[in-house]
């Protein structure tokens, strides 16, 4: 389900956005999402979370949140490997976090028109994905995301779905997002 519609470009004659990240809290599948989006555009994916500085990850692992400090590095190597894609003539799928605004303006730095897909589930649902899977975050940092999400403000390009029947109903609502016809 689509709940807050940006301002997408996908006319005819330009197709969906070049470049598109795949935001939320831990847990909302960003990584399935963009590997299926994608993959249905005919887009590199790129995983955010591999181009963490090892310090984060050891941070997280130990159960600490990060600080802007701490994300700084990795939105830059984020935003460079978005601008090395472009810049080869290639689109883009990211599965990034993008919690704040200020974390997404460093993202759009070069690419004013990225578009954001903001996935969004309840607390409870994420903290039982969270405890399903293995991955270096775990479950007793996802409040700290919440905490730390900034929604998608008027003017950001982009739109919430929201992450709850299934990962074809997802990516399905993802694709109209963006202009995709099936």
């Amino acid at each position: 389900m689509i709940t807050d519609t940006g301002a997408a470009d996908t006319d005819a004659s330009t197709g969906p956005p070049r470049h598109i990240v795949v935001m939320g809290v831990s847990g909302t599948g960003k990584t399935t999402v963009g590997k299926r989006v994608a993959a249905e555009l005919g887009a590199t994916f790129v995983e955010g979370d591999a181009l963490h500085p090892k310090a984060n990850i050891d941070k997280m692992s130990a159960g600490h949140p990060l600080t802007d400090e701490d994300r700084a590095p990795w939105l830059a190597a984020i935003a460079d490997e978005i601008r090395r894609i472009a810049d080869a003539g290639g689109t883009s799928v990211t599965a990034c976090s993008a919690l704040r605004v200020t974390y997404r303006d460093q993202l759009r730095t070069g690419f004013p028109d990225l578009f954001f897909l903001h996935l969004q589930a309840d607390y409870d649902t994420l903290l039982a994905r969270m405890t399903r899977r293995k991955h270096f975050m775990p479950p007793s940092l996802l409040q700290s995301q919440f905490d730390t999400l900034e929604e998608l403000e008027a003017g950001e390009h982009g739109t919430g779905i929201q992450d709850v029947d299934g990962i074809d109903t997802v990516v399905a609502a993802a694709l109209e997002a963006l202009g995709v016809r099936r």
